[in-house]
């Protein structure tokens, strides 16, 4: 606890006034993204919570320039949702990612490595597929999503199927997008000389986030333009007690100008206005300074995917996963989105019920067998009667 609150306020002290160049005429904080030579607003949309065409249209009229989505959000349609949105809108005008992988079936829940189904033609695939929902020829950036090993960052398959989508001029550029294993995965990025960009958890709950912070520096001085994920560090239940401050964990995200730009998830107006205040002014205030040193040792939603708890686990269950489906249920408020991850698992019918007492101690405390009771539960709930 006492390293917590010291490396959140190290951080404050350190980097609490970083140099910024002003979009001109406008208040709105702008940042390369590396050598693509993009340069974009330091909020940007991640798509993972939005489903109202009206909010992406009126955060692009606001000043937003970046819109992140992905081939698995809300099955298809978030792509779809996008594509209907920019319909109309110069070209130039905004800046659109997805993310495409191979689909869960083909990669290890375990060991995070792809199997024979993860296949370069499977990818193509995807992609095509992807750019038909949209509505577009090419995407500003095509992510490899999702790989949490360096081995699967550098899987032949993946990295010839983006060759090839670059080369065919359905991609300006390429990145890779990962939850877990941030430092190894980064390296993996720096090294494969393919990759122009990552999408990486950056957020004050992490307990790693010295080594992350480092990985991010070694990254954006390699060239690599750094978009960050997770700002939020797992949105609590609402506590009206202890509310959360959207705006602090958003603004120390972005004290590092090594962070080009972030996608948080806003799934509301409200939500949208405190995040496009801080794309003006990221000065953290006393108050919120405070926040933050209290929050970071508060327990939260926020599982770091260390995965210490699969090597305790006699079932092997991809507990990191079924953390993060609790909290797309009780932080994010997006429960159809945590059945979708929680059925994609292809979990055993029986769950924790064998073990007797569980060998799992989670390094931040979390009761796991609880969690995984709870979100497997929505396995059960018809799709039609979840938001």
């Amino acid at each position: 606890m006492k390293s917590g609150l010291a490396g959140v306020g190290g951080l404050l002290l350190v980097t609490s006034r970083p140099k910024e160049t002003k979009a001109t005429q406008q208040k709105i904080i702008s940042r390369t993204l590396g050598n693509t030579g993009m340069r974009v607003p330091i909020v940007s949309m991640g798509m993972v919570s939005v489903g109202n065409q009206g909010l992406v249209r009126a955060a692009l009229d606001a000043g937003i320039v970046y819109i992140d989505t992905a081939h698995t959000y809300h099955r298809g349609q978030s792509e779809e949702l996008v594509g209907e949105v920019v319909k109309g809108r110069s070209r130039e005008s905004y800046v659109v990612s997805t993310k495409v992988g191979f689909g869960r079936a083909a990669a290890s829940m375990i060991t995070g490595l792809y199997t024979a189904e993860a296949t370069e033609e499977a990818f193509l695939k995807n992609v095509d597929v992807s750019l038909k929902r949209l509505g577009m020829d090419y995407v500003d950036i095509l992510y490899h999503h999702n790989p949490w090993r360096r081995e699967s960052a550098l899987y032949e398959p993946a990295l010839k199927a983006m060759e090839k989508v670059k080369k065919s001029g359905k991609a300006r550029f390429l990145g890779v997008s990962y939850h877990r294993n941030e430092v190894e995965v980064t390296q993996a990025a720096i090294d494969s000389k393919l990759y122009d960009v990552i999408m990486i958890p950056c957020n004050f709950k992490q307990k790693n986030y010295v080594e992350v912070r480092q990985a991010i520096a070694k990254a954006a001085n390699a060239g690599l333009g750094i978009v960050a994920m997770k700002v939020m560090g797992g949105i609590p239940a609402q506590d009206p007690l202890k509310p959360f401050n959207a705006s602090a964990a958003l603004k120390w995200v972005l004290q590092d100008s090594n962070v080009h730009t972030s996608v948080p998830g806003f799934g509301t107006f409200e939500e949208m206005k405190i995040d496009l205040a801080v794309m003006e002014d990221i000065t953290l205030t006393d108050s919120e300074k405070d926040y933050l040193k209290t929050a970071s040792i508060t327990p939260g939603l926020y599982c770091q995917g260390c995965g210490q708890c699969v090597k305790q686990c006699i079932a092997q269950l991809p507990i990191p996963d079924l953390m993060r489906a609790f909290m797309y249920t009780y932080g994010y408020q997006r429960p159809a989105m945590a059945k979708e991850l929680v059925v994609s698992l292809g979990l055993p019918s029986r769950l924790c019920e064998d073990c007797g007492t569980c060998p799992v101690k989670c390094s931040i405390g979390f009761d796991v067998p609880r969690k995984i009771q709870d979100v497997a539960r929505l396995r059960d709930v018809p799709a039609e009667f979840i938001v």
